[in-house]
């Protein structure tokens, strides 16, 4: 990962999400990803609906503020890979007017950090080829891991979080709530 501080005008504080968050990390998302390169236009609901199920990560769901205000979010869920638990990064967001000025990548940082230390292996990612690898994700294929169908695989990266951490490989089965079907088989 790179080592870079964060070029925020304010201080920068990064904490764990809670419910009184919610409404506002909500409308953060919505606001993010209205011009976003790669976007559904869902990715808000995504959260909404993974925040239910028993595939989120709450020690994962990150805000990051900058002089009290909501700057940016990060959440995780749990995937798999054959049959070993992996992470799913999604959505990161970071509000329009914060953008390009490292909130993103202090968030990413923190949470790999947070990920490493409650055991977590391996961190998944579907998103840019050009912004993700600058946190040190690779081609997941690179890591024996296979893109769901479908999905290009220069845009499916995988990130080793501890150096202790097992070899993986084989198809991903995210959470329900992504709509991406099953590997078959399972």
């Amino acid at each position: 990962m790179r080592g870079d501080a964060p070029r925020t005008k304010g201080a920068l504080r990064i904490r764990q999400e809670t419910e009184p968050d919610y409404d506002e990390v909500y409308r953060l998302i919505e606001r993010a990803f209205q011009t976003a390169e790669h976007a559904d236009g869902n990715e808000q609901d995504l959260v909404a609906a993974l925040r239910k199920g028993p595939a989120w990560v709450p020690e994962l769901s990150l805000v990051a503020e900058i002089d009290g205000r909501l700057a940016g979010h990060i959440a995780f869920s749990k995937a798999a890979v054959g049959g070993d638990t992996v992470l799913a990064l999604a959505p990161l967001s970071v509000a329009p007017e914060f953008q390009g000025r490292g909130v993103g990548s202090a968030l990413m940082k923190e949470a790999h950090r947070i990920a490493g230390e409650l055991g977590y292996g391996y961190s998944l990612v579907l998103g840019s080829e050009t912004y993700y690898p600058r946190a040190g994700y690779l081609p997941a294929a690179r890591l024996g891991v296979e893109a769901p169908e479908g999905f290009p695989s220069e845009n499916f990266m995988a990130l080793k979080l501890r150096e202790d951490a097992k070899p993986i490989g084989g198809a991903v089965t995210y959470a329900k709530e992504f709509g991406i079907p099953a590997p078959a088989g399972e």
